[in-house]
């Protein structure tokens, strides 16, 4: 039996081997361009500072994201360091969470709106998009006013301070641009999320950069992709008014291969330092086998078969290339599956010593290449996220061909099944969260930046007060002190800023004042104003630290949501209700 056996897993092995090997090749080039890119190409110069904006709509697809929604326009709204620029949301009429959320956004960021769609939801991502897309146009009819771009994004995202700088930037001389997307950083022993971290880094450090230098198309990323107002009416004019492609399920790929179709310029923004960050879009992905594999089968499922079907092979020789290299998972993510369990077998059944069979005999160059592989792409993590990060890199190349081929596997089934029946391919929606407040810290717009942009005080007279401040005082205190602002001036952009609430309250109820110690309120210097449903709303002048969220934590059964007050209105509710707490 074992000798039967033998000669299968032998007979497998050998076509197993062969594509294995055209694949290390197939990366071998990539990487041979990535260096000759290297070699050649001159470091990006920095963007000019002051240059004119252009008005930018930043459009977000929602289809129940109430839980992160407001989170994320609120956040991105306080750190962008640019002024032209309004938010579309786009809600169905069925999701009234999502609606209320942005809702609540919108009454602390002024330039927000809701696109409605007229139909219920879910609907594909598409679909949603181009209805947001009317929305604007209807906008512009309404104020007298047109957008240069849009630039999509979605509900989780993380956008750099600087990117709508660059893409405005850059949209003077290409029709679409590209920010790179990179994974957030999560412990390194969450080995799912990252594979994510691992294969963002390869991609936006070697394989996009490589795909623009070659002359290929340069698929959106979904997310960070700025698209010029000449490319969206060139879309809609030669594609009927569907500027995103409603019955796909990767309509971001499909839209970046159109626009190349249609002759539009397109450019990948190289992977950039700007002080200690990435210029790039940050963003949380699936940290379980099982979303990630639901993710993967939406992405393999557009971009490979959808595609396939839609387009086929046709263009030049450099266009079925990487059609070639997007495509190639139909295949490869199975054969992972089995060289996996082929590998194991001829460990544990010394097969290895049969170097008379072809499998055996390409084993060396595939080794070869695989080592290659595993360098590059340790290379690429470690540039991102350090070299602790980048050790486990083999682990999760291991890991990530299980997911990768059990995603390859389930959308051919789909896929299959859909096109047998005639259905129509449903939309894969990802379950999203947002960071923490604490993660996204060192992202927050400067205090000063604020105040100016909430015209508080000119730029000129910041810089002025900021060289006499004395050492040890912070800029708000020392501009109230100096009498150049009110406390409610530096309150309201200190709030838009921590992206906590401003609480207006004179007076505290008595139940409400002894629901916490008097002296819990003076150690951790805040009073509680009011009880919401199924939390308690406390108020301090400061944004609370860690020490002080854990202390109320241990004082309450109720949920804690903080809420900032002037120092001024502070004093006088610390000590009617401290009084009353004793």
């Amino acid at each position: 039996m074992g000798g039967y056996a033998d000669s299968i897993v032998l007979a497998v092995a050998a076509p197993i081997a062969i594509y294995i090997l055209i694949s290390g090749l197939d990366e071998l080039i990539i990487d041979v361009c990535w260096l000759a890119l290297w070699w050649t190409r001159k470091p990006p110069k920095p963007v000019p500072v002051g240059e004119p904006e252009r008005r930018i709509a930043i459009i977000v697809p929602a289809w129940k994201e109430d839980a992160v929604i407001q989170q994320m326009i609120e956040h991105n709204a306080a750190t962008l360091h640019y002024e032209r620029y309004d938010f579309f949301v786009g809600i169905y009429p069925n999701d009234p969470k999502t609606l209320a959320a942005v809702e609540a956004a919108s009454r602390r960021v002024s330039n927000v709106y809701w696109a409605m769609v007229p139909h219920d939801g879910p609907t594909s991502k598409g679909d949603c998009l181009n209805w947001i897309y009317q929305n604007i146009l209807l906008h512009e009819q309404t104020y007298g006013i047109q957008y240069d771009a849009l630039l999509m994004h979605d509900a989780e995202d993380i956008i750099h301070p600087e990117a709508l700088r660059y893409v405005s930037h850059y949209l003077g001389t290409y029709g679409f641009v590209q920010v790179p997307v990179l994974a957030l950083q999560t412990p390194i022993a969450n080995v799912t999320h990252g594979i994510y971290c691992d294969e963002f880094a390869e991609t936006q450090t070697r394989d996009l950069p490589v795909r623009q230098w070659l002359n290929a198309f340069v698929p959106s990323a979904g997310v960070g992709t700025g698209i010029s107002r000449d490319a969206l009416e060139l879309l809609a004019r030669n594609y009927q008014n569907r500027v995103f492609e409603p019955d796909s399920l990767t309509e971001d790929y499909d839209m970046g291969l159109r626009l190349h179709e249609c002759g539009c310029r397109q450019m990948f923004l190289p992977l950039q330092r700007y002080d200690a960050g990435f210029v790039a879009t940050r963003e949380y992905f699936p940290t379980e086998p099982r979303t990630a594999i639901r993710q993967r089968t939406r992405w393999v499922t557009g971009i490979a078969l959808q595609t396939w079907q839609r387009y086929g092979w046709k263009g030049n020789w450099m266009r079925k290339y990487w059609f070639w290299r997007d495509r190639k998972g139909l295949v490869g993510g199975p054969v992972g599956i089995l060289a996996n369990l082929v590998f194991l077998y001829v460990l544990a059944a010394g097969l290895w010593q049969h170097d008379h069979s072809l499998a055996m005999q390409l084993a060396p160059y595939n080794l070869m290449l695989l080592g290659i592989r595993i360098a590059s792409r340790m290379y690429c993590t470690a540039r991102v996220y350090g070299l602790p990060m980048a050790y486990l890199v083999p682990v999760r190349i291991l890991a990530g061909s299980w997911i990768n081929g059990m995603a390859a596997v389930r959308a051919v089934y789909r896929f299959t099944k859909a096109h047998s029946r005639g259905e129509r391919l449903s939309w894969l929606k990802t379950e999203h969260k947002y960071p923490s407040r604490e993660t996204l810290v060192d992202q927050r717009r400067r205090l000063g930046d604020l105040l100016v942009r909430n015209q508080a005080i000119t730029r000129d007279e910041l810089e002025l007060v900021a060289i006499n401040k004395p050492a040890g005082l912070k800029i708000g205190e020392y501009l109230v002190r100096l009498g150049r602002i009110t406390e409610d001036e530096l309150y309201e952009a200190l709030c838009f800023q921590q992206q906590m609430p401003l609480a207006e309250v004179t007076e505290v109820p008595l139940r409400v004042a002894r629901s916490l110690p008097a002296w819990v309120m003076q150690e951790c210097n805040v009073v509680p104003f009011r009880v919401e449903a199924h939390a308690l709303a406390v108020c301090s002048p400061n944004p609370p630290d860690a020490a002080t969220r854990q202390r109320l934590e241990q004082c309450t059964k109720l949920e804690v949501r903080y809420y900032l007050i002037t120092p001024s209105r502070f004093e006088k509710l610390l000590l009617a209700a401290a009084g009353v707490g004793a």
